[in-house]
């Protein structure tokens, strides 16, 4: 009894669905040729004969057979259940309704078969498209969750890697006892802040996402002081676009500790970031570095990969990047499309 109850419970829709196509086939079947006004009632226990076997074939026959690559049981335990409903018909409920015309005699396999076989396509071909339907939904969101999943694997990649940086860089003027160690405590504590609760979601706003890059760069330029030329720009700022947090980010803390770790001196690291109204964000980053670094390793460590990673799984067929290095400069240019509010 609890097994009835589930299946009803998980398959009320498509029952329902069932019920209004056997309703509607009944009534194309049924129709009397003479007077279309009318239903031949006598109809009512052939129909349910057909309407049994087509109910056996999709909710037995197929989940247990077809499905499972046994297709030509499949195909027999078909033919046999069609045989079973032809005798039904032949030989009981003619003899009962029609006695004295088509219960007399009988018209033969093929005929009996061409009659039979119209209305189990019907509803195997109904049942084949709901079927594929529920399939597809269900990898729509197998593909969602593995998404998602991946996507929470690489911000968890992300923020430790920010945060190993910056607390060795605090360590070293906490030592010297610089009177700028409290500024950038609190700096990033106000970036922390943001990449632990503000950007938890897959986008965020675009504003908070740029205030969060110019708390970064000022974090990171306290720390240059006159070594070097830190210029952050930014075009006018739409309120009713979308971005996914933390990918801007990673290009700038690049810039910043590649050419912090190959130059003492000359540093420049440059950003510019252009919005248009149409929501197409472009950015710009070029910072200087020392050939005595390995460039190799500026366009292949883990920040980038994952960054490239999530630029593919965010901004299919919507992004441009582009990364070069030459004459001791590095430079990312990305365009992407923006993504409205909700």
């Amino acid at each position: 009894m609890n097994v009835i109850k589930h299946f009803f419970k998980k398959n009320h829709k498509e029952l329902l669905f069932q019920a209004i196509l056997l309703v509607v086939v009944f009534l194309f079947y049924a129709f009397d040729k003479e007077t279309p006004d009318k239903i031949e009632c006598l109809t009512i226990p052939f129909f349910i004969n057909y309407a049994v076997t087509a109910m056996l074939v999709n909710y037995i026959l197929l989940p247990l057979l077809f499905y499972k690559q046994k297709k030509f049981a499949f195909i027999i335990a078909t033919l046999l259940l069609c045989c079973i409903t032809i005798v039904i018909e032949e030989f009981v409920l003619e003899k009962i309704y029609y006695p004295d015309t088509r219960g007399r005699y009988f018209h033969g396999i093929h005929y009996s078969l061409l009659e039979i076989l119209p209305f189990i396509i019907i509803f195997i071909g109904f049942k084949f498209a709901w079927d594929i339907n529920t399939k597809q939904q269900e990898v729509e969101e197998l593909q969602s969750s593995v998404k998602e999943s991946e996507l929470q694997f690489l911000k968890s990649q992300i923020n430790p890697h920010f945060l190993f940086n910056n607390l060795n860089n605090l360590y070293s003027y906490a030592i010297d006892k610089s009177p700028k160690t409290p500024s950038i405590i609190l700096e990033l504590s106000s970036v922390l802040r943001y990449m632990l609760y503000d950007c938890k979601e897959n986008f965020v706003p675009l504003q908070k996402e740029i205030n969060h890059l110019q708390s970064f760069t000022a974090l990171n330029e306290l720390q240059i002081e006159e070594r070097g030329d830190i210029q952050f720009h930014v075009s006018t700022i739409p309120n009713n676009y979308t971005i996914a947090p933390l990918i801007l980010m990673m290009f700038v803390e690049n810039a910043f500790k590649h050419s912090t770790a190959s130059q003492s001196d000359n540093i420049f690291i440059h950003t510019n970031i252009d919005i248009t109204e149409s929501g197409e964000l472009t950015f710009n980053c070029k910072n200087s570095f020392l050939p005595n670094t390995n460039t190799e390793s500026l366009s292949n460590g883990i920040g980038l990969r994952n960054v490239k990673k999530r630029l593919h799984l965010l901004y299919p067929d919507v992004h441009d990047l582009h990364i070069s290095h030459a004459n001791n400069v590095y430079h990312v240019n990305l365009t992407l499309q923006l993504t409205l509010m909700r």
